[in-house]
């Protein structure tokens, strides 16, 4: 019997790609965002193209009360959550620091941080009773180099390296899987919402070079949960070929 998997921020980019090759491969899942529109029309396609099960949480990971309801308040059917997928996160703003603003920064520690943070606690609970489980933490490369005017974003990054880590060591004893997956520039709405929505400043990101996609990542984040019982991958970092580390990409 397929896993259940729960997969934050699925309205888009990763979280999308991820929820579809899980649907593909005939797991059940459960999709979480902001975006309620989107979770509908997705769980509606996912359903009909693959016959699986989706059920849908909208919620904003920030917020802690939303959090604890939204996964509390699951029936028994759904509580049984063998993979979490923590990939919701952001990056908001590309100003030095002196010049950044605080509503970015919040944005990003809120979500990248704190958001992964309550729901893996709403959620371990369960894999420690069962003795198993996998979590996938969404990372990046900006969480192993800092770049110029990426400062907050790379700083809640390496906080994601941190934790899993952490996690990792805290849930050994209970067979609990920590992949954290950290990928480089992919061209999805990532670079739209950190430019606030300025569509030619986010395409320009990706001038002169092939990008990853979201397939690609949904693709790495599939296989690492297809490893025999006794196998984890703790640490993957993906980037294009032309991207060398988190700031040196060569264009033509």
């Amino acid at each position: 019997m397929k896993r259940i998997a729960l997969i934050t921020g699925a309205t888009a980019g990763f979280g999308k790609a991820t929820a579809e090759l899980f649907a593909e491969n005939g797991h059940d899942i459960i999709i979480t965002g902001r975006r309620n529109d989107r979770l509908q029309s997705l769980k509606k396609r996912l359903q009909v193209e693959w016959g699986i099960k989706v059920n849908t949480l909208c919620f904003d990971v920030r917020h802690e009360a939303e959090v604890k309801s939204a996964i509390s308040g699951l029936s028994e059917e759904w509580k049984n959550i063998g993979i979490l997928v923590n990939n919701a996160g952001l990056a908001s703003g590309l100003d030095p620091i002196q010049n950044g603003n605080s509503e970015d920064w919040d944005k990003m520690i809120d979500t990248n941080v704190k958001g992964l943070l309550y729901v893996s606690q709403a959620i371990i609970p369960g894999m420690i009773e069962r003795k198993s489980g996998h979590i996938i933490n969404i990372g990046s490369t900006a969480g192993k180099e800092v770049y110029p005017n990426g400062n907050v974003y790379c700083a809640s990054k390496h906080a994601v390296d941190a934790i899993s880590k952490g996690m990792r060591l805290d849930l050994l004893p209970h067979g609990i899987k920590v992949t954290q997956i950290s990928p480089g520039a992919a061209d999805t709405e990532f670079s739209t919402v950190r430019f606030h929505g300025d569509k030619a400043k986010a395409d320009a990101a990706y001038n002169g070079y092939e990008p990853m996609t979201a397939e690609d990542i949904a693709g790495l984040i599939y296989y690492s949960t297809t490893l025999p019982r006794h196998l984890c991958i703790n640490d993957l970092v993906v980037t294009s070929l032309a991207q060398a580390n988190s700031y040196v990409i060569h264009r033509t």
